[in-house]
């Protein structure tokens, strides 16, 4: 309600103005306000009172307080402004700004609440900060990693099966916890994928070569791997010509997308893989346009083989020269699996004269150690070898621990094959230090804590079979019974706790420093 005040100057005391005051709320209902220094006298407080009830009589509602023309004006040309900027940042605020002026040009004489004013320039204000921060986040968005496919989500799977090349059927007795990743029974995709070879049009023959040799496993090791599909693209690029009305860059981006989808159904990509088809893809996307299509192509074929020489090879031989300081006379090496660049190691350090004992240490099903056993004796190293299971009852002779890697994540995790976070949890609990060697390409922003959510599952039958004993068959009929999950995993992922030391193409560093590693690697392929 609104009351108007006739202001007098003070005459009494605080007694004569309580009585007055509870004389006339007795009589109208209405409370006096105490002013500083003034006070209303009965005759104008009860003029006033009478006033107000009868405005209160003609209209139920409040009145509006009236603006004066020259502030409608200034109203007016605020929302005319908070419009137009609305209209350049593409905000959706401008549609109700338009409304309010719309509002105010037909309906000058009308009255205008004042909280109007303040809800336009919070809206204002709120469009103006969605607006701002709308361009950084889709740069975080770019640079934020590709979400993986999750073959628990049935409609996404029924989508991807529609779009795949290589059909495969899914495993009858499916490991629950892991029903995120894919699981498919083995040994039915390769025979299904030779029949198609004439009718894969897009597909590249040298993309199809390796796509069956991932498939077979004649092609294993994240090195290996990669290489091996860099110059696959290598060849498809070169035999690679623009269709007419589109542009090489599109076209190529598109076509290198087609030839990964179909690697990924033969075999889940690397990490080390991703990173080697995001530089390609960034090189093709830096092409110059003035660029003629055969220069554009023989610039992307020297990049990839620039990518293989120095981030793969010259890689590699850095990290000899720097891990074989580490090793000295009388050393127990002890090294799991077969890795590539532990191998160039030993094999570097036995040839400078360096007298040492190697321990391989082996798991099932792949044996893959045995290939590295049979190499480092037919050159004369000394050697051991055992299985994971006894790695606790020969770690008290072992004094350094030499291992690959298939990645190396962001907070120092170690992403390797299945077993290495066992080896390095007994080394740490034996006080010897552990080595990682990798290329500074397989490190990644991703953080991983566990095994589970992202990993890679082999053949289960592999495990349910023992390696050269085709009269154990003791599981045999059993592989499809429903209360049976057999469960073969590719990696396991090793806390950044038991690794003493990260050697790569920059140098040693600390697990701590992996981000730095990180920091630099991009970098470098922003400038490069």
């Amino acid at each position: 309600m609104q009351f108007i005040y006739v202001l007098s100057e003070l005459e009494g005391s605080a007694t004569d103005y309580k009585v007055l005051k509870d004389a006339v709320t007795r009589t109208n209902g209405l409370k006096i306000p105490q002013v500083e220094g003034k006070i209303l006298t009965a005759e104008e407080a009860g003029g006033a009172s009478v006033e107000v009830q009868n405005d209160r009589r003609a209209s139920s509602k409040p009145l509006k307080e009236k603006t004066s023309k020259a502030e409608r004006r200034a109203l007016q040309e605020a929302q005319r402004a908070a419009k137009a900027a609305a209209k350049a940042e593409g905000s959706k605020a401008s549609s109700s700004a338009s409304k309010v002026v719309t509002s105010e040009n037909t309906k000058p004489i009308k009255a205008t609440k004042p909280s109007s004013q303040k809800n336009d320039g919070s809206q204002v204000a709120a469009s103006d900060k969605k607006g701002g921060d709308r361009a950084p986040e889709k740069d975080r968005k770019k640079d934020a990693p590709h979400p993986r496919m999750q073959y628990d989500d049935t409609s996404r799977v029924e989508k991807a099966k529609k779009r795949a090349v290589v059909k495969q059927t899914e495993a009858r007795n499916r490991v629950e916890l892991f029903r995120h990743l894919p699981q498919y029974e083995h040994g039915t995709q390769l025979p299904d994928l030779e029949t198609k070879f004439f009718e894969l049009d897009p597909m590249h023959p040298a993309l199809y070569k390796v796509g069956l040799q991932y498939l077979s496993g004649d092609i294993y090791g994240g090195n290996a791997r990669c290489i091996a599909m860099l110059q696959a693209f290598k060849e498809a690029i070169k035999d690679y010509s623009t269709p007419p009305e589109k542009t090489l860059i599109r076209d190529l981006t598109a076509r290198i997308s087609s030839y990964v989808s179909f690697l990924i159904e033969c075999r889940p990509l690397s990490i080390s893989m991703g990173n080697a088809i995001k530089f390609l893809k960034s090189r093709i996307a830096k092409l110059p346009l003035a660029l003629s299509e055969s220069e554009a192509k023989t610039t992307l074929m020297l990049d990839i083989d620039r990518f293989i020489n120095e981030k793969i090879i010259l890689a590699d031989k850095v990290i000899v020269e720097h891990a074989v300081t580490k090793i000295s006379d009388g050393d127990v090496l002890l090294t799991y699996g077969a890795s590539s660049a532990v191998e160039m190691i030993l094999l570097h350090a036995h040839e400078l004269g360096k007298e040492f004992r190697v321990v391989v240490v082996d798991s099932h099903p792949k044996l893959e150690g045995q290939l590295l056993l049979r190499r480092l004796v037919r050159k004369g190293l000394s050697c051991t070898y055992t299985h994971v299971n006894a790695v606790s009852y020969i770690m008290h002779e072992v004094t350094r621990v030499f291992l690959g890697a298939s990645s190396v994540l962001s907070n120092g995790t170690v992403y390797s094959r299945v077993g290495t976070a066992c080896v390095a949890m007994v080394a740490h609990a034996f006080r010897v230090p552990v080595l990682v060697c990798c290329e500074a390409y397989k490190f990644h922003e991703r953080v991983q804590l566990d095994s589970i959510c992202s990993n890679e599952l082999g053949n289960p039958d592999a495990i349910s079979k023992v390696h050269g004993r085709e009269e154990i068959n003791y599981l045999d009929g059993l592989v499809n019974c429903e209360n049976l999950q057999l469960l073969n995993l590719i990696y396991d992922a090793t806390p950044s706790d038991y690794v003493s030391m990260v050697i790569t193409d920059y140098g040693m560093v600390p697990p701590t420093s992996v981000p730095v590693i990180v920091r630099e690697y991009r970098r470098e392929h922003l400038w490069s």
